[in-house]
């Protein structure tokens, strides 16, 4: 039996495809969900793929047994996430791909994703991004850790693994203040976009990338029915939405001499100064 420093870890990274930040974000009227034509992987996940690598890299590397598997849930298009977290260097890719899924909140996701990673054999630690760049709300990785049974590890500015006792050390920025946290395995973490700077795909990392497996599976592969994801399995709804304003034109003061006094004028009138 291999003792605790050769004990081979089974890393989920869970990454998520979100609209492209370089464009502006529609609302569809009809289903009142996110258009996701021009999406991309969350630039905040890439700091969790990363932690993954490198947690894997300090810790005898791939050769060890390790595994980073990249995981998202969503539509067809989704799993373009996935195959961008196996060109920085995750070992396999696992996709939850259902119709069910789409208008899933947050509770409803974090349901969907904590039986994903259970259909992971002896999954030792997850591993997520501060937030999604899309919806922002940061609660996932807490309602993982509750819905798993894991220790939790939130917004950490910096990761540390000690394999002889399989424990993580991480420090977190609360106000004024860092404060470091351990926890041993099986634990969720997300990191912070101070963790770490993530890596770009190189050439040889983008066509091993093309060799390396991707699973797909459905709600019932993982134990889940219809009804618990979804709109039906959500604690929110939309209810309506407006196309944002245009923003009015700004004070142009063409400048006679005085532009300077006109300026001051304009800052007192909004109460700047």
């Amino acid at each position: 039996m291999s003792d605790a420093s050769t004990t081979p870890l089974t890393i989920v990274v869970l990454v998520k495809h979100v609209p492209d930040v370089q464009f502006d974000r529609h609302i569809d009227q009809d289903s009142l969900r996110l258009d996701r034509t021009e999406s991309v992987l969350s630039e905040l996940d890439e700091y969790a793929v990363e932690a993954a690598l490198a947690i894997v890299e300090d810790n005898g590397g791939f050769a060890a047994g390790h595994q980073v598997i990249a995981a998202t849930m969503g539509s067809g298009s989704s799993v373009n996430s996935v195959k961008k977290a196996l060109q920085m260097g995750a070992s396999s890719g696992l996709h939850l791909n259902d119709a069910a899924l789409a208008g899933s909140d947050a509770v409803a996701t974090s349901r969907a994703l904590a039986a994903l990673v259970r259909h992971v054999p002896d999954a030792d630690l997850v591993i997520t991004g501060m937030a999604s760049t899309d919806a922002e709300t940061s609660v996932v990785p807490a309602q993982l850790a509750e819905l798993l049974g894991f220790a939790q590890l939130t917004h950490a500015a910096s990761v540390a693994f000690d394999a002889s006792v399989r424990e993580l050390t991480v420090e977190r920025d609360h106000l004024n203040q860092r404060v470091t946290l351990k926890a041993g395995l099986p634990a969720v973490l997300s990191v912070t976009d101070q963790a770490n700077d993530p890596r770009y795909p190189n050439f040889k990392g983008i066509m091993a990338a093309k060799k390396k497996k991707i699973v797909e599976v459905d709600l019932a592969a993982i134990g889940l029915a219809a009804q618990d994801v979804g709109a039906e399995g959500s604690t929110t709804s939309v209810l309506a939405a407006e196309q944002r304003p245009a923003r009015p034109a700004g004070t142009i003061i063409n400048d006679s001499g005085e532009a300077g006094i006109a300026l001051v004028d304009f800052l007192a009138q909004q109460k700047l100064i």
